[in-house]
Formats: C-alpha cells, structure tokens, sequence
C-alpha cells in the first residue's frame, strides 16, 4: 500500500501524502492528506489548557496538536533528552521558543537554569534578559565546549552529594532540602590495589539549597561539530547517558541531520526525537531511523518520537510570534529586581574552568620541580595530598577539577620537590612531608 503514495497523491491532487500501515491499536491503515485550510496552533491555548494546568510532570513542554486535534504535552525528565533536526523554515526554532516559554512558565529562576548555545548568534539573543539563563547567551564555539564540560563537572558533583546522603535522584536530595534535613558534603572514594576503594574525609557539611534543574539548548550543533567535535563529542555522551538522575537535560538542533553531524555516539543517547521537514529521505532515517520527514510540509508540521515507543507521532507544532517573546522579555526586566538572576556562579565556574585548562596548556610538557617552573597549583596540590596522606593523579583531578594531564604533571613535581614518593604501580603514592614542612619546600609561594 505504501508503494501507491504518489499516485494517490496524483488522483487527490494533494502536494504529499502520508501512509500509516497500519494504525498503531486499529486493524485498518491511515493516509494524511494535508488539509489545504491549516489551523495555527497558539502556545497560549496548550499553556492554559486543561491537560498543561492539570500536569504533574517535572518538566512539561507544550509541543503542539495532533491530527484528532488533542495537545500533545511531553515531560522533559522522560524524554530525558530531546533531538530536533529540520532544514531552514520548516519550523525548529520556534519549536525551541515553544520549549523555552513552557519551562519558564512553570519554573522560578530558583528551581530551573538554562544555558543557550548559539553558533549563529541571532536565533537566541532575545533571550539575554531572561532570569533563568545560568550565563549569558554563548556564542563563542571554544567556550561552548567549556559549558558542557563544566556540565559535566556539575553532574559528577551532584552525583557525589547524592551518594553521601543516600538519595537516588534530584527529586529525592531536594526533598531532604526542603524538609531541612541535615546534609553531607560529597564523600570522595579513592580506588587502591585490588580494588579496594579507601574513603576520603568528608567535605563539610552541606549547606547550599535544591538543585535545579538545568537544561541545555544547542541551537545548531552542527556549526559545532565542525569546528570542535572533538571537545564536545565525549561529554555530550557522557551527559546523555548519566545526567538524567540529577536533573541535566539536553535539547539539541540541526538543519543537516546528517551522519557527520548526528554520530552514532550522541544518536544511540537521544531515544526521543523530532523531525521536521528535510530535504532527503537519509535524512530521515538518519534522525528518526525511517523515512517520512521528507514529506512533512514545513512551518510547524513535525513527527515526534515519544519516549519509550517506536510509533511515530504526527504533530502540528505550536507557534509562538517573535512579538510574544519580547513581550515576555519586557515582563522579565519590568521584575528584574524581584527575580534578579542567580547564574552568575555559573558564569564564574566556567570561567574558572577555561583559566585552568589554558594554564595547563601553557604549562606545556615541562616542569622539572623547581620552583620557577612549578605549576601554579603546585601548592594548593601539595595541601591536598597531605591532608588525604597519600597522592594520585585522580585525587587531584576530582579535588581541583583540572585534567588529567595537568594533574600528571603536577605529581611529578610534587615527587621532585620530595614531597610524594615514587610511583608503585597501581598504589597510591606515599607523602613523605607534613604541613609545616611544605613552607619551607615552597619557599614564599
């Protein structure tokens, strides 16, 4: 049957037509013409509508209408990421906007961060007067693939605070927030010989507030890959496959779905996907694993890939104007001083983040221990291990959150300036020196 779409769409005179064979849970099989008289789908009516309001999921998101005419709102949390692709005015960025103004809506800046990549640096640039974002609007592809990695610095940071007081998701942790309960700082583990893990002390008491939840936009990650695969490759996988539980999500957006673009890597971790009109039929199968978004008409017409199924959803998007974003942005800087933004520690981290790994790089492959070539951690690493009395590249990489080449180098110089001992295969080093000792080994540093 589906062999006889076009001479269908022939005798109808229709410009495409769709075949569904067969109707999932219907003995019969389904053909959608395009109605030549569109209806516009407004965000405003899913948003005040019945089964938005009455909504218990973490994270909703109104995506548009289906062909019986019935919203279709999805959760965010149970996508847990969500890959849109689509070719230049069939819709994608304003399916982005939609996705934005349905999270703001529910969220205070408190409970909800976004961070907005955007290589073209026109698509997301309303948004800089909005509270929630954790920095601004980046643009820069280097510091793009600093933000994922300090993403993923903060996933292993949450999942530490999780494991030291028990709690199996970000739901459960801000529960015991709430609740005022009292709260561990991460607890450190240390894999030594025969795998036996030895507990680091406790880092304090923790005394921040909940979690929110930070979802991250990639407006075109194509412009990304290729400039800079190999930085944001790894820790887009690494966030896709563990960053569920402690509330990062991704939403990623590309006009060439292609398979340069949309690896095996970041696809095999993105189950719930939408696709807009493209151009090719591999195209198709390359977003959604079969062809059909090559017919799609454009200007909101979507098939969307629900979590955990293998049917295709047929979704007409909803439509927010540009002149209803900036109204609402006029809202936000009308109230910015009662929601004044809370990101800027974000901002600083990543900062923070870039400074470390260029000093790494600058301190090249050298380092002979004295102290004109120290690295500039080279003390705040030396504290580190006497504190914990023992040494490793991995205790100074989850400790100082630095790499692992940077960490490698400083503990050769720590072993120099005898303050660890000489390696001994997988083991950890042995500190050789106390506190009152490091003075006089780092002179006035």
């Amino acid at each position: 049957i589906a062999a006889l779409a076009d001479d269908l769409a022939l005798a109808m005179r229709a410009p495409s037509l769709r075949i569904v064979a067969p109707i999932p849970g219907k003995a019969a099989v389904g053909i959608e013409v395009p109605n030549p008289m569109p209806r516009m789908v407004h965000v405003r009516e899913l948003i005040e509508g019945a089964d938005y309001q009455r909504s218990t999921r973490a994270l909703p998101i109104a995506l548009g209408k289906n062909l019986e005419g019935d919203p279709v709102v999805a959760d965010l949390t149970k996508m847990p990421h969500l890959l849109i692709a689509g070719v230049t005015g069939s819709g994608k960025s304003v399916c982005i906007n939609t996705i934005i103004t349905s999270l703001i809506y529910t969220h205070p800046p408190e409970k909800l961060k976004l961070l907005m990549i955007d290589p073209k640096m026109v698509e997301l640039s309303m948004y800089a007067a909005l509270p929630h974002l954790g920095l601004p609007v980046v643009t820069n592809h280097h510091k793009a693939a600093s933000v994922l990695k300090w993403a993923v610095w903060e996933m292993d940071r949450r999942y530490r605070l999780l494991h030291a007081n028990h709690a199996r998701n970000i739901v459960d942790f801000n529960k015991k927030v709430e609740e005022k309960k009292p709260l561990k700082g991460p607890r450190e583990t240390l894999a030594t010989q025969a795998g036996i893990q030895k507990e680091l002390p406790l880092d304090g008491e923790y005394i921040g507030g909940i979690f929110p939840y930070i979802v991250l936009i990639v407006d075109e990650l194509a412009d990304l890959m290729l400039t800079v695969q190999g930085e944001i490759e790894t820790p887009l996988a690494t966030l896709a496959q563990k960053a569920r539980a402690i509330g990062i999500h991704l939403v990623l957006a590309t006009q060439r779905p292609s398979v340069n673009v949309i690896t095996g890597l970041i696809k095999a971790n993105f189950p719930c996907r939408i696709a807009f009109r493209v151009s090719a039929k591999v195209d198709s199968r390359t977003i959604l694993d079969q062809n059909g978004a090559e017919t799609m008409l454009g200007n909101g017409d979507m098939l969307f890939l629900p979590p955990g199924k293998s049917a295709l959803l047929r979704v007409q998007g909803a439509f927010i104007s540009t002149d209803e974003t900036e109204r609402l942005m006029d809202w936000y800087k009308a109230h910015a001083a009662q929601a004044a933004a809370a990101g800027t520690s974000i901002d600083e981290q990543v900062a923070a983040l870039e400074e470390r790994e260029k000093a790494g790089e600058d301190a090249g492959e050298g380092g002979t221990g004295t102290p004109g070539e120290r690295d500039s951690l080279f003390r705040q690493a030396a504290e580190v291990c006497i504190q914990n009395q023992l040494g490793s590249t991995s205790l100074l990489q989850r400790r100082m959150s630095i790499g692992y080449g940077r960490a490698a180098r400083i503990i050769d110089q720590l072993e120099l300036a005898g303050i660890l001992g000489p390696a001994n295969g997988s083991k950890p080093r042995d500190v050789l020196v106390g506190l009152e000792e490091l003075d006089d080994i780092c002179g006035s540093t």
